[in-house]
């Protein structure tokens, strides 16, 4: 495929017409080329400046994130330095991007390079000091309480650091059964953000893990730098296991202490935060023994006197007195009732004989008695009138002892 025929743009490219690789290189060489110089911070992690040469070449890391540039510069450059720059500085360089295109590769071309102020990076430090303060990251109202005897401690710091032996020693001298999850990395340099980072939530993740303890022994302002990263301290943020910054000296105030759930002062300090003094806890434990035995003594004590002062009442001493007079009382309502129910019996037997007195004045067979008879038709049914009766028709005549039959008569005219 010749050149005319190469597709103008990337876009117009397909898989029967592609670019070749060199077309590629040369089009990403041209795009950068037209990149302006520039200036950019980073941390070196990588400083290759050997003797003779006119030209060092260093790997310039992003001071938040693992990503890296390869950049060259003249050593010429680096002499005019007030001081020679080492790995872990942190660095701005004035630099112009470049693409080789045998390689595909992308570095700067630097030509000054200066070291970051401490004054510089402390106005730094306090802007993003203020903008995590008014996120609310360093709010007295979010920080947790630690557990009063974690299960088992988290500790991230430095392989064989005296802050590791501080806090190991503190804890077991304090608490000896207490179980520690330690994470030794790096905690100075370029790896210390993302090393530290990792192990944060590598513990935060752990289901046993209740507390977190972040230690570093003392060091230079630039050594503690990383503790100051935005990264880790939203990493701090967002750990739901409660964090203990133990950083530096007292005079450290790296920004980790102000977003951490507590801020030791010293390793050994942290030791004493995270669990309890198991001499104290006995003391504490016998104190309080000693206490409740007392006060189950007074308590004995004051109800023994109480018995005393009921055993000594003459209702206790007659103990039958009290019984007596409740079986007069009972005695008493007993007669009492019996009067009456007795009355009311009497005065319901009268009523009762009354109303038979009566019924027998209104019953029939008193009337029967007094001379009157009651006459009735065959059919039983009574005889009210005269004109009722038929002649010679059979009556039946009830009288007051016994009934008889009737037959009655015409009258003579």
């Amino acid at each position: 495929m010749t050149s005319t025929s190469l597709p103008p743009t990337a876009r117009e490219t397909t898989a029967s017409s592609p670019w070749p690789v060199r077309t590629l290189s040369m089009k990403i060489s041209d795009y950068v080329d037209k990149m302006s110089p520039l200036w950019v911070e980073g941390q070196i992690v990588q400083l290759n400046r050997r003797p003779g040469m006119k030209t060092a070449f260093l790997t310039l890391r992003d001071t938040d994130v693992d990503m890296s540039l390869s950049v060259a510069i003249p050593t010429g450059a680096l002499d005019a330095m007030p001081s020679p720059p080492q790995q872990g500085a942190r660095v701005v360089v004035h630099a112009k991007p470049t693409f080789w295109t045998k390689r595909g590769t992308l570095q700067l071309e630097a030509r000054q390079m200066r070291h970051v102020g401490v004054g510089e990076l402390l106005a730094r430090l306090e802007h993003l000091k203020q903008l995590l303060r008014s996120e609310g990251l360093f709010d007295v109202g979010r920080k947790r309480p630690l557990p009063f005897l974690p299960a088992r401690i988290g500790l991230i710091t430095g392989r064989a650091t005296a802050a590791e032996r501080d806090v190991l020693a503190g804890v077991h001298r304090r608490w000896p059964a207490a179980r520690v999850e330690v994470r030794q990395v790096a905690v100075q340099g370029a790896d210390t953000v993302a090393a530290v980072t990792g192990a944060l939530r590598e513990l935060d993740a752990h289901p046993e893990v209740e507390v977190i303890v972040v230690a570093r022994g003392g060091g230079s302002f630039e050594d503690l730098l990383p503790f100051s990263n935005e990264a880790l301290v939203r990493a701090v943020a967002e750990a739901r296991t409660p964090v203990v910054s133990a950083i530096g000296h007292e005079s450290d105030t790296p920004l980790l202490d102000f977003v951490a759930d507590l801020r030791a002062s010293t390793p050994t300090h942290a030791a004493a935060a995270i669990v309890p003094d198991v001499a104290d806890e006995l003391q504490g434990l016998a104190t309080v023994r000693r206490r409740a035995r007392q006060a189950m003594v007074r308590r004995v004590a004051t109800e023994r006197e109480r018995i005393t002062a009921l055993m000594s009442r003459p209702v206790m001493a007659d103990r039958a007195a009290i019984v007596a007079q409740h079986r007069t009382e009972i005695e008493a309502l007993l007669a009492r009732s019996r009067r009456s129910a007795q009355d009311r019996l009497d005065r319901e037997r009268d009523r009762t004989a009354g109303l038979v007195r009566h019924l027998r004045a209104v019953s029939p067979q008193q009337t029967l008695e007094r001379g009157y008879a009651v006459v009735r038709h065959r059919d039983g049914s009574i005889v009210r009138d005269r004109e009722e009766v038929e002649v010679e028709e059979v009556l039946r005549v009830t009288v007051a002892r016994g009934d008889f039959a009737v037959r009655p008569v015409a009258t003579p005219a």
